[in-house]
């Protein structure tokens, strides 16, 4: 049947009638809520042309990759192995019409012998042409608003966060999720430490590795893309930006890709420009609580040590604020004697106690000599079992003067950065008036209690001594020696050899006694060991062997004697006492021929 009659009002051909129903059924589609229905518009346009034309089946297929892909079929399966690309719009066979409509669509359709003119076909073509179209513009439309809505999110969010893993990590899993046929990598400085293992690539500086691209876009802040014809792909290298520099570049790279798009394109640089903001925003926000840290420290530092701590005290407390603040494995603290050379100071760690230390030592002291500046080296090399690579190096400075250095150690290579070698410059530098002060305070307290001449103790800490012992202690021995014929020296060889002789004595004493032992000056040619916790038996042979020790060791020879007391518990002695019986055996001693021990059971004391 080729045509149809309306009773007498007009006649219409078949092909008519079913294209305009088609159109119509196209409209109802398109003016309708179907847009949110669940139905795919690529079903229903295949479902409508198999109705309206009541054709076996009716398919639709897209052109990608070099071959045509099933997106819908009224059968379920449609196979389309044999479809080539074609040349013409229209193919019409025996049980079969193709239609190709431009934008890579192809329209099969399975008919009856003859059922519709080419010329119905062309219409129809362009009908689909139409309604395909439009439903293209409008996936694109809700593609993009939905790309762009997801832009304007992803924006709020990277710029609500201050960590700057937490922003890369955001910037990277939304570009996949809104462009999942893109690869993304991050371009950043090698003093990123990657927690999140995101996709990240280290910058080269000196270009050999293939990615100058990157480097031209982290140097010059520009988008940088490359697209490669040989194996057809694109890539792009977005600069994360932000309004104080680069910090990284972002690139994207898709496969099969002869074109650039540049809607993708905008939506990956404006990503990328506020990630950049946002990643300068976290390292800005970073940066302040490191300033904010440091300043505590160098205040409570600065605190800490202006509460006249002893110099023990301050510099085991400056040893443990370096190992914890700067994570250091050894640390060693230097002051210069008067003839220019370093001594070590207590708080040094025991490896500066040990030769191994001596390179790195001699190291510090040369470059000091030089010129008054840091020591900042990320890769040096000790001699020894022990050898640390990261090394920074501080003087301590005072009136344009180097008083001392720190020299703080790590095993790992570039272990310390910049940053802490600046805060351990200002630490050291506002700390270095309170560590003089601790030494100087010492060294008065020193002269106090030391006799200039012998370097022996005076006799006011010596009775300090005795009354704290007296406090404390269960027993201890107190020895009083005399220079014999002193006077005839001083009037022999000059009283400039009389204090040299007063001086070996000194130095005797002092080799003859222990740590906790105190040897003082009692005046004049007058010396005076006190031994705590020391039984009189011990006593008399420390007493003996300064004698001996004395006589061979002195030039010119001279002799003393010594007298001996001993105190203990249940004897209710005082200092007085003992410091009495002690006299009268050294008077005993001196009277009996010189050269000799008296200790105090050998007389009686009234």
């Amino acid at each position: 049947m080729q045509d149809l009659t309306v009773r007498g009002i007009f006649v219409i051909h078949l092909s008519d009638y079913t294209l305009m129903s088609i159109k119509s059924l196209f409209f109802d589609y398109i003016s309708s809520e179907c847009l949110q229905n669940s139905i795919k518009h690529e079903e229903y346009f295949v479902c409508t042309l198999q109705k309206a034309m009541e054709s076996e089946d009716a398919a639709l297929f897209k052109y990608e990759n070099h071959k045509y892909v099933l997106l819908a079929s009224t059968a379920g399966f449609y196979q389309c192995d044999r479809f080539i690309k074609q040349q013409e719009r229209i193919e019409m066979h025996d049980h079969e019409a193709e239609l190709l409509i431009p934008g890579e669509y192809l329209i099969v359709i399975k008919i009856k012998k003859n059922a519709f003119s080419k010329e119905f076909y062309e219409k129809l073509q362009s009908e689909c042409e139409h309604f395909l179209s439009y439903f293209i513009r409008m996936s694109n439309k809700r593609e993009s608003d939905a790309k762009y809505k997801s832009l304007y999110q992803l924006t709020e969010k990277l710029h609500s966060t201050m960590n700057k893993d937490e922003v890369l990590d955001q910037l990277i899993d939304s570009l996949q999720t809104m462009f999942p046929a893109y690869l993304f990598y991050l371009f950043l400085s090698q003093d990123n430490d990657n927690k999140q293992n995101l996709p990240i690539k280290s910058l080269d500086y000196e270009g050999n590795y293939g990615n100058e691209k990157a480097m031209q876009a982290y140097l010059s802040g520009d988008v940088q893309w490359e697209l490669y014809e040989h194996s057809n792909h694109l890539v792009v290298y977005a600069p994360l930006r932000g309004k104080q520099g680069v910090y990284g570049v972002l690139e994207a790279t898709k496969q099969n890709q002869s074109h650039l798009d540049k809607e993708v394109m905008l939506i990956i640089t404006s990503l990328a420009k506020a990630a950049g903001n946002a990643l300068e925003n976290a390292k800005l926000y970073e940066q302040s609580k490191k300033l904010v840290s440091d300043l505590q420290l160098i205040n409570e530092t600065s605190h800490r040590l202006n509460k006249n701590l002893r110099l023990v005290e301050t510099m085991t407390f400056m040893s443990d604020r370096i190992m914890r603040s700067f994570s250091a494995e050894e640390v060693g603290f230097y002051y210069m004697n008067k003839d220019g050379q370093p001594c070590i100071l207590p708080g040094s760690t025991p490896f500066f106690h040990k030769e191994e230390s001596e390179p790195y030592l001699n190291l510090v002291h040369s470059k000091f000599s030089r010129h008054l500046e840091g020591l900042f080296i990320g890769e040096a090399s000790g001699s020894g079992k022990s050898e640390f690579s990261s090394l920074i190096a501080i003087p301590m400075i005072q009136s344009e003067q180097l008083k001392g250095f720190v020299i703080v150690l790590h095993s790992d290579s570039y272990y310390f950065t910049f940053e802490m070698f600046k805060l351990m410059q200002s630490l050291i530098h506002h700390s270095t008036l309170a560590l003089m002060n601790s030494m100087l305070r010492e060294e008065l307290e020193m002269l106090v209690k030391t006799d200039h001449l012998t370097n022996l103790h005076s006799r006011n800490f010596l009775d300090e001594s005795v009354q704290i012992s007296l406090g404390k202690d269960s027993q201890g021995t107190f020895i009083l020696m005399d220079i014999d014929d002193f006077k005839l020296v001083n009037d022999t060889y000059g009283h400039q050899v009389g204090d040299e002789v007063l001086i070996q004595v000194a130095r005797i004493i002092k080799n003859n006694i222990r740590e906790q032992d105190v040897g003082a000056r009692w005046g004049g040619e007058e010396l005076a060991v006190y031994l705590p916790q020391t039984d009189l038996a011990t006593g008399i042979s420390v007493a003996n062997r300064l004698v001996g020790s004395v006589l061979k060791g002195t030039d010119p020879t001279v002799t003393v004697s010594c007298g001996v007391a001993h105190w203990k518990d249940g004897r209710h002695d005082t200092l007085k006492r003992i410091i009495r019986r002690a006299d009268k055996a050294l008077y005993s001693a001196k009277e009996s021929g010189k050269n000799r021990v008296i200790f105090q059971q050998d007389i009686e004391v009234g």
